[in-house]
């Protein structure tokens, strides 16, 4: 009976001690709006766009995207060359409703969502990641041409004038 229950508390404290070491992607407890904030003063000081990934930890498709950008090479050089990423938590533990409603509730087109914002905090895009997926996942393709739709680059006139 010590040998079942030892086996039982030393089989418990492996299980919180792995999930305890398990990196989460989205931390419900960040104050999100202010998150953003510094991503678009960062944004604007390097010329860039803030890329907001909304989901939760909660959410396969979410953490399939974020392993999908992480692990593709282009994704990944297009991602940082181009964009401040905030990964913004929407869980039970917080919903993050007042900084959505800026947003104009991009929540509504299910999870992960993606909002685009220029170097002053402006929305420019919000994207429903369903039109990405292909299969069990997300089209690298459609990815990379969403991606590369709004870059800075994309959206300068200058871009446009021969």
């Amino acid at each position: 009976m010590k040998k079942r229950i030892l086996l039982l508390l030393l089989s418990v404290a492996f299980i919180l001690n792995a999930s305890a070491q398990t990196p989460q992607l989205y931390n419900p407890f960040a104050n999100a709006k202010a998150d953003i904030a510094n991503a678009v003063s960062r944004a604007g000081n390097e010329g860039k766009h803030v890329f907001l990934q909304i989901g939760g930890n909660w959410c396969v498709w979410c953490l399939r995207f974020n392993q999908l950008i992480l692990e593709n090479d282009t994704l990944s050089t297009v991602m940082n060359k181009n964009f401040i990423v905030v990964h913004v938590n929407y869980s039970k533990e917080n919903r993050n409703e007042e900084t959505l409603a800026t947003l104009g509730f991009p929540q509504r087109f299910g999870f992960p969502v993606f909002v685009i914002l220029d170097g002053k905090g402006n929305r420019l895009h919000t994207q429903n990641s369903a039109y990405l997926e292909q299969g069990e996942g997300h089209s690298t393709k459609k990815v990379l041409d969403f991606l590369n739709a709004w870059t800075p680059k994309a959206l300068d006139p200058k871009s446009y004038k021969k």
